[in-house]
């Protein structure tokens, strides 16, 4: 979740024009995204979402990719289509973001009559990359630019310790549970625990994406699909035959399950043979001398 780019698309897709529905939509896609603006939700999550049809928000999503607010990528999960990949405009909506502010602080008389000191520093915090969604509207707030640029207001802030670290991958492993399986589990400690015990083991974040993205393909449509659920795909007495059953099917392009049998049959016929337990060896094949 970008709180930034959510307090871009409030502070500057409705007072650009955008209708109230386009501007839902992108305040719910930026819910979705990284601060770079990527995500990738399902057009039924955010049709489910905000209580409206899939091609109403199809329709809306190519127009605003027509006016330059977004760019879709198309994905594919072995043979079968994926979400698409949605990457906002970032620099569009910082823009439309700062130009509102800009227009709505002129209305102000102390903006620049009261106050000339604060004018001018707001005037510092826009160029200096004035973020709105920190600020709550308003430029005079953290308008001085840190002559150290980059360094954090507050002493011991300045990185996540290892733990934090674990909890934001265990997080990131848990949006995309939700997004594959179109659950609503929550950043809680019950939902977190066994994917931050796993990560703590070694494991990486694609690593257990991986095993969610091969259970739901072995378990959808089956009463199994109940146990797509954090507390069953991540505990330790299972999690490590998830993961090389996941990591097979991830080097054979990801099949469908519908092709699982007939691959077996494969493997166990001729060369892929898995065991030759039961051949014959007491007859000649066919075209050899006895």
């Amino acid at each position: 979740m970008s709180t930034k780019l959510t307090g871009y698309v409030w502070d500057g897709c409705a007072a650009s024009g955008m209708k109230l529905s386009s501007v839902a939509i992108m305040a719910r896609l930026a819910d979705f995204s990284s601060d770079e603006g990527v995500c990738w939700p399902s057009i039924e999550t955010i049709a489910r979402q905000l209580g409206a049809g899939p091609s109403t928000i199809r329709t809306a999503i190519a127009k605003l990719e027509k006016e330059g607010w977004l760019t879709r990528t198309q994905r594919r999960n072995g043979n079968r289509n994926a979400s698409n990949v949605y990457r906002l405009n970032v620099t569009k909506l910082q823009a439309a973001a700062l130009s509102h502010l800009s227009v709505s602080d002129t209305s102000k008389p102390d903006a620049s009559e009261s106050d000339p000191s604060k004018f001018e520093a707001s005037k510092s915090g826009l160029a200096g990359g004035f973020d709105p969604s920190e600020s709550g509207g308003d430029p005079s707030v953290n308008s001085k630019p840190d002559p150290s640029d980059k360094k954090p207001s507050c002493p011991g802030a300045s990185l996540p310790d290892h733990e934090q670290e674990i909890t934001d991958q265990a997080i990131e492993v848990l949006k995309h549970l939700n997004l594959v399986t179109g659950a609503r589990y929550q950043n809680s400690k019950s939902s977190l625990e066994n994917i931050r015990a796993r990560l703590r083991e070694g494991h990486t974040v694609a690593d257990l994406q991986l095993v969610v993205d091969y259970k739901h393909e072995h378990w959808h449509d089956t009463d199994m699909y109940d146990y797509m659920r954090p507390q069953t795909l991540f505990i330790p007495s299972k999690f490590e035959g998830y993961l090389l059953s996941a990591t097979r099917w991830n080097g054979r392009n990801r099949p469908a399950r519908e092709q699982w049998e007939q691959l077996r049959q494969q493997r166990d016929n001729g060369a892929f043979r898995a065991s030759y337990a039961d051949v014959d060896y007491s007859k000649v094949p066919e075209g050899f001398r006895s």
